[in-house]
Formats: structure tokens, sequence, C-alpha cells
């Protein structure tokens, strides 16, 4: 429609803002309920011990690297290079910053003034500290975390509700992305897809596989055991429909129940490297099509704010698109590449939520096998030399 009718197809641009416009109101609630719930919902700063923060080494290792290897992949092979989106706010029109000013606009005065203005980065500082703070109170805080898991519940529910409109809004974003770019949209798209499928292949074949080789968990036994969850995940777009699977599996493949019930559940909320790899390319990628030149300071503070607040939405399908309405919210990038991204969304979401998965089996092996386990079948009655504790 959108090359035989271009004027027809940006009279049908209000779906797709009346579409963004819902996204951008549960960006807040969204924010505090997830980074709540994974920062303080970890138990409490002793209840870790030594178990729970290997698994924070891990898993923060393994999002660090997956979040560089979508922003580089993005940035080497250029996707939006060509692909025109036309914002009706000003993109990019905020004065670049220092690094130095950039920190210190990210510390809030007040969290309601905060979200009031939809700050993303300084509401994400906050819940991050406050997260710290009730994991130091223990079960005191556990009212807060309550309130927090709810908020987010209903929240995602919310999000479900407003995603009825976007296939309206997907046609009528593409429509008009369309009328303005011609076919150089549809070959950034495709060429989008394409390098979202290579970085999740290259990142499970060389950083997941690399991992288990490193610390010494035997690949044969651990693919057999890892398949069935990772195909539950390509089929159900959900890391928390091949949960139960995972858990089983790896039980019966040697991990040892005490390290899967304290790395299992951190992993499902810290451990998305499928949807942190996505959530760094769609940001470059959307950047470079809105014509978006940011500066080394700029993205600094992107790649902070994206590992942040990637934490705990695996688990719900298209929660990734309010994390990316945030981050564009706060940086000047355009939401109309929202509805464009979600358009092909479906195309790389089976690969995407399959990585998660496959770091949720990876996970545990690690630590198990950092733990001295021999991940034989027989849980802790049988050690093995493994890397150092």
């Amino acid at each position: 429609m959108g090359f035989l009718a271009p004027q027809s197809a940006e009279r049908l641009e209000f779906l797709s803002t009346m579409f963004l416009r819902l996204i951008r109101s549960i960006i807040a609630p969204v924010l505090v309920g997830v980074l709540l719930r994974a920062i303080a919902g970890a138990g409490s700063l002793g209840s870790l011990g030594r178990l729970g923060w290997k698994s924070v080494v891990c898993f923060e290792t393994a999002t660090t690297i997956a979040l560089l290897l979508g922003w580089f992949a993005v940035e080497l092979t250029q996707p939006g290079a060509g692909f025109a989106i036309e914002s009706a706010a000003a993109v990019g029109s905020a004065p670049a910053t220092t690094l130095a000013e950039a920190l210190e606009s990210a510390v809030p005065t007040s969290i309601v003034d905060a979200l009031a203005r939809g700050d993303v980065v300084q509401i994400v500082v906050f819940c991050f500290l406050f997260g710290i703070a009730c994991l130091s109170v223990g079960k005191k805080a556990r009212p807060v975390v309550e309130f927090a898991d709810a908020l987010a519940e209903v929240a995602f529910r919310y999000t479900d509700y407003v995603m009825y409109l976007a296939p309206l809004a997907v046609f009528a974003a593409a429509a008009n992305a369309f009328a303005g770019g011609g076919e150089s949209v549809l070959e950034g798209l495709v060429a989008f897809s394409a390098v979202a499928w290579a970085s999740q292949a290259l990142f499970l074949a060389v950083i997941l596989l690399g991992s288990l080789l490193l610390f010494g968990v035997p690949v044969g036994r651990f693919a057999r055991f890892a398949r069935e969850p990772f195909v539950i995940g390509f089929a159900t777009t959900s890391s928390a429909a091949a949960l139960p699977q995972t858990l089983e599996n790896l039980e019966r493949f040697g991990v040892p129940r005490r390290i899967l019930g304290v790395v299992a559940p951190l992993s499902l909320s810290l451990n998305l490297n499928g949807s942190t790899i996505h959530l760094g390319m769609a940001t470059l990628f959307i950047a470079q099509a809105a014509g978006v030149q940011l500066s080394l300071e700029q993205q600094v503070v992107i790649l902070l704010t994206l590992k942040l607040t990637s934490k705990g939405v695996a688990g719900v399908p298209r929660a990734n698109f309010v994390v990316l309405a945030a981050v564009f919210e706060g940086h000047g990038l355009p939401m109309e590449g929202l509805a464009v991204l979600l358009g092909i969304d479906a195309l790389i979401d089976p690969i995407r939520t399959s990585v998660n998965v496959a770091s949720h089996c990876v996970a545990p092996s690690v630590v198990a096998r950092w733990e001295g386990c021999s991940l034989d079948g027989h849980g802790d009655s049988h050690k093995a030399s493994g890397p150092p504790s």
C-alpha cells in the first residue's frame, strides 16, 4: 500500500501513533515492577552466598558480551543505512553531553518527578539502588517484592491488551515507511533479520559452547538434555514455558538441586542473552535508520541503560518492546521505529528465545562444574576437579 498509495498510507499514521502512546504510558510501571522484582526478589545479600555470586559473575559476563555483540554486529553491517524513518518528533535534537554530565543527570532528585517526566535513566538508577537496599534489608522487604511482582504482572497484562492493536499499528507504520523509503525499507528489514539470526547463532556457537568447553562440561551429553527445552523455547517464544523442562532435564543431566535452586531462578531474570543481543541491535538499527549520529558518550550511556533495563523480561512475549520504548524515549530515537520492528519480530523471536533458554541451561551447568560437580547424572554424589572456587 505504501508503494501504490502513499497519501492513503500517511492518513493511517494515527493508528501507529495511538499504539505508541499506549506503549509509552506503561514504560514506568514496567520498569519499576521488573527491576525491583529482579533485584529485590533475589533473596538477600547474605543468602546469595557463594553460588549466588558465582551465578551473577557468569550472568553479567555473558550479558555484557551479548550486548556488545549485538551492537557491533549492526555497527559493522549497517543494515539501517538507506532505511529512512521520519519521526513526528525532533530526532536527536538534544544537545550532546559529556559522560560526566550524563552520569550526573542520571541521579534522580525525586523518583516521583522522574516518573512524571518519564526519565528512563533516573528510574533505572533509582530502582537498581532501591532493589539493592531491599536485598540488604532481607525479609522485611518482602512486601516491596510482592508489590513489585504484582505491579509487573499487571503491567504486562496491560501490555498484552495494548498488543491487540499491534497488527493495525504495524500495518500503518509499514505502509508509511514504504511510502517514504520504497524498496530500501524492505531491504533494510531483510538485512536486519539476517544479521539478527547470524548474531544469535554466533553467540550460541562461540560464547555458550566456549563456556561449556572452558569449564569441562561434557558437550555431547549436555546437548541431549538441552535439546528439548531449546525446541520448546523456539516453538513457544517464551523462556518461562521452557522452564519446567529445563529444570527436569538439567537435574537428570547431573546438576545438583542445591545449585539449580539458586542459579535457575536468577538466570530467568538476569541471564537473558538472546534478548540482550536483540536490544543492542534494534537500538542501533533505528538510530541508523533515523540518521542519528551517536557520540561515544551517548553510546556508553545507552549500553548501560540497555544492560539494566533488560533484566527480567524474557518470560513475557513482546516485553522487549517496552524496554526499547523506554530507551528510545530517553535518548531521542524515533518511537515510530518500534512499530516497524514489531512487524518483523515474529521472524527473530524464535531464535532469540531459544538463545535465552540455552543460556538458562548453560549457566547452572557451568556453575556446577565451577563447584566441582562431575555432571554424570548422580548429582552431588560424584565430584571432579574443576576450575577453582
